[in-house]
């Protein structure tokens, strides 16, 4: 055990150990350093290809697993501050020598616990999981400021057997979002997200969703379950962005019990979201996105109820709503609320009623209760 008793203790990004406990003691304050020569520089990704903020190699996370097994973090609510005002200022003003590091990092590592902690300012993302398998992420709060840009909470990436709940997490952009690699990058790499449970947790997110998949998917991201959900002020409630050339597959999926408040689109679909890492990908790699269910959804205070917009090449199929009722800003014209484009699915008891694409009730949704 790493035992960090009461009090502020500061340093650069440090590598943890398998078989290790690191346990933040009631008031103890782990502080990130504000000075980049405090932080490693390591290679990008290769599910990326290069640094998520811009090309090239990226600084390594504040605390970092690499081929670990059997790892704790935990405390008696102990604090993490990322102190990423200074990361946020350079990505703002195009001074970043590397891409942003995050706060927590597995890469590779299996059998990893969090839980009882506070994260906070992350420079980027919070807790990022890549190419790992059977992480639990327990009762934690994290928080950014609204203004930051492009922080994220929660990220499952190209990792398996995932449980995030019990928790309350509020970022910048977006609080857990489920990735799985860039382009070609990724789906060379073809290591998908899979087996993720999201269950009790209360999400805001500024300019971002409180729930997003994507746009990073080229790996794929199947077999995921959110249920018990309290979304609130939030650019956007629950998205799935790709875009062409990403390639991979969003597919079986299923949300339920969620709670909406103050948010702007409550649904978004869009196939044509994000950027590419590079010129190297291919054209005709079109996502799928399919086999998605919503049901049993209150929103009040919603802007836009949904919009779903699939790619001629690559439409957006057995998109089922049911159970969905969604209270509208602007009620006089609820015609606006939902808007559709290369979709198809099927739905019942939803308000208001979604576009015709949508609003059939037929055999698919049958088969997808079946799923």
């Amino acid at each position: 055990m790493l035992f960090v008793p009461s009090g502020r203790w500061l340093t650069g990004s440090f590598n943890l150990t398998s078989h290790i406990t690191l346990f933040l003691d009631k008031d103890a304050v782990i502080l990130a350093s504000q000075d980049p020569s405090d932080w490693q520089v390591v290679d990008p990704l290769p599910s990326y290809g290069q640094g998520v903020d811009l090309p090239g190699r990226r600084y390594m996370s504040l605390i970092n697993g690499h081929m670990l097994h059997d790892v704790i973090i935990t405390g008696d609510n102990g604090t993490i501050d990322g102190q990423g005002l200074v990361w946020w200022d350079r990505y703002n003003s195009n001074s970043l020598e590397h891409s942003r590091p995050h706060l927590i990092e597995f890469v590779s590592s299996e059998n990893v616990f969090v839980s009882n902690l506070t994260f906070l300012n992350a420079p980027a993302y919070t807790i990022h999981s890549v190419y790992s398998r059977n992480v639990y992420i327990h009762n934690v709060t994290a928080n950014t400021s609204p203004e930051s840009p492009y922080t994220v909470g929660i990220v499952p990436d190209s990792s398996e057997n995932v449980c995030i709940q019990d928790s309350t997490i509020n970022m910048g952009y977006d609080a857990i979002s489920l990735k799985s690699g860039w382009d070609e990058y990724g789906i060379s790499y073809a290591r998908p997200t899979a087996n993720v449970e999201i269950r009790n947790v209360y999400l805001g997110a500024a300019s971002g969703s409180s729930i997003s998949f994507g746009s990073e998917m080229s790996g794929g991201i199947s077999d995921v379950e959110v249920s018990n959900a309290h979304i609130y002020n939030s650019l956007t409630g629950i998205a799935f962005r790709t875009t062409k050339g990403r390639g991979g597959y969003m597919k079986e999926i299923d949300i339920s019990n969620i709670h909406m408040v103050n948010v702007g689109t409550a649904f978004l679909a869009n196939g044509s979201f994000g950027t590419h890492p590079d010129s190297g990908f291919d054209e005709n790699a079109f996502p799928l996105v399919s086999h998605i269910r919503l049901h049993d959804i209150v929103g009040e205070n919603i802007s836009i109820a949904g919009d779903f917009f699939g790619t001629k090449e690559s439409p957006f199929t057995s998109i089922i709503l049911s159970n969905i009722s969604l209270s509208i800003k602007n009620s006089d014209s609820p015609a606006d609320s939902w808007q559709c484009s290369y979709v198809d699915g099927s739905s019942d008891s939803v308000v208001p009623e979604p576009c015709p694409e949508l609003k059939s009730f037929d055999s698919d949704y049958g088969r997808a209760e079946a799923l």
